[in-house]
């Protein structure tokens, strides 16, 4: 029984290990998503639609924005990459998209030009970004009678 259990808890961890928020630097950027020094017109490279938190480590609502992009990370698992970009240890990246304040999430659909917004949304306004924008799912309907 307790080697069934000991699979189980391997099987969950390694499961969540698998959706998570990954590190971005500059030149990760330019090899697998745009490279701005070789490309006067934006031309994704990816293959999935991608978010990228810009943040610092000492920023409050970069902190709160977290745990929020962790589990959209688990939600979007296989539809939607998930990164994280340090504006204090990327900076080349922070200045190509004019990161002045922080946080900011930029979106980038397959298709089209990238979405950057400022500051901390809440986390049904993301979904509905990443719904709409990224994966072109149509808006839901109001459920509150007019």
């Amino acid at each position: 029984m307790k080697k069934i259990h000991l699979i189980a808890v391997l099987l969950c961890l390694f499961a969540a290990a698998e959706a998570q928020v990954n590190y971005l630097t500059t030149d990760h950027f330019k090899s697998d998503i745009f490279d701005y020094t070789a490309e006067r017109e934006w031309c994704f490279a990816g293959q999935k639609p991608v978010v990228i938190d810009f943040y610092t480590v000492w920023c409050g609502p970069c902190k709160r924005l977290a745990p929020i992009m962790e589990e959209l990370s688990h939600q979007y698992k296989g539809q939607v990459t998930f990164y994280k970009a340090d504006t204090e240890q990327e900076r080349e990246l922070a200045a190509v998209f004019r990161i002045s304040s922080i946080p900011q999430v930029l979106y980038i659909p397959v298709q089209g030009q990238p979405m950057l917004l400022k500051g901390l949304y809440p986390k049904e306004d993301i979904i509905r970004i990443i719904d709409e924008f990224l994966l072109g799912k149509p808006a839901k309907e109001s459920t509150q009678e007019k």
